[in-house]
C-alpha cells in the first residue's frame, strides 16, 4: 500500500513584490538566465543530467537577493544548489553574481515552490531543503499563509532522501516556535538538536545583510533542523 501524498492548500504564502530591477539584473535575466534557468512547464529534472555529475542537491526556497546562496555555493563546490525566487530583481542579482564568480553548480526557478516541488522535483532526490527568514505573516488571520503547514511538512519529506534535513531559519520568535510546534509531531522527522531544541546556526549558513540588520535592531534568530528518518 502506497503513502498517499497530501493535497497543498491553495493559499499563496508569499506576495509578488513590486521592485525595480537595475540594467545588470536585466542583462542577467537575458543573457545567464538561458543557461541557469528553470522553468515548471519543462517537467521533472535528472538532476544528475541537469549539473553534469552525480553530487547532492540542495535546494532553497526563496533566496531573496541571493547572498547567502551564492557564498554556499562557493564554499561548497562539490555540492549542486537550486534556487527559488519569485522577486525578479532578486533572481537578477543571483544570475549577474553566478556569472560573476563563474559558478556552476547552481539552478535557478523563477516561480511558485509548491509547483516546482511538485511538478519538478523527484521524490528521495534532495539533501537539503533550505527555508532562510520566509514571510512570518505576522498577522493572526494571515497564519494560515505560512509556509511551513503539516501538509508542507510531508511535502518536504517526500523530496528528501532518508538522513536528508529540512533546515528552517527564522528572526522572529512566534514564527520559529510555530515551526517547532508542526515539526514536532510531522510522521517521519527526528530534531537534530533533541526533541523541541533549537540547532545552533550551522557554519554552512551564511549571515546575510537581512540577518545583520535585524541582529543589531536586538533580533534573534532560531535555526530548526530535522532529518528525513523514514
Amino acid at each position: 500500500m502506497t503513502e498517499e501524498k497530501p493535497h497543498l492548500r491553495t493559499i499563496r504564502s508569499f506576495v509578488m513584490r513590486a521592485g525595480r530591477t537595475t540594467l545588470g539584473q536585466e542583462r542577467a535575466l537575458e543573457e545567464v538566465w538561458p543557461t541557469f534557468g528553470l522553468e515548471v512547464k519543462n517537467g521533472k529534472i535528472d538532476l544528475a543530467e541537469l549539473f553534469g555529475r552525480e553530487a547532492d542537491t540542495v535546494l532553497e526556497i526563496g533566496f531573496g537577493m541571493g547572498e547567502s546562496l551564492i557564498s554556499m555555493a562557493k564554499a561548497s563546490p562539490h555540492l549542486n544548489f537550486i534556487g527559488i525566487e519569485v522577486h525578479r530583481p532578486g533572481v537578477g542579482r543571483l544570475l549577474s553574481r553566478v556569472d560573476e564568480e563563474q559558478l556552476t553548480n547552481i539552478r535557478v526557478y523563477s516561480e511558485d515552490a509548491i509547483e516546482v516541488l511538485e511538478h519538478c522535483i523527484a521524490d528521495n532526490s534532495l539533501f537539503t531543503l533550505q527555508l532562510f527568514f520566509p514571510d512570518p505573516w505576522h498577522k493572526k488571520k494571515h497564519h494560515k499563509r505560512r509556509i511551513v503547514q503539516p501538509e508542507f511538512a510531508q511535502m518536504i519529506r517526500a523530496k528528501l532522501r532518508v538522513g536528508g534535513c529540512f533546515h528552517m531559519a527564522t528572526d522572529w520568535q512566534p514564527y520559529a516556535e510555530h515551526m517547532m510546534e508542526v515539526m514536532e509531531v510531522a510522521q517521519g522527522y527526528e530534531n537534530v538538536a533533541g526533541a523541541g531544541e533549537y540547532s545552533p546556526q550551522p557554519e554552512a549558513r551564511p549571515v546575510t545583510k537581512f540577518q545583520r540588520r535585524g541582529e543589531k535592531l536586538g533580533h534573534g534568530v532560531w535555526d530548526l533542523i530535522y532529518e528525513r528518518k523514514a
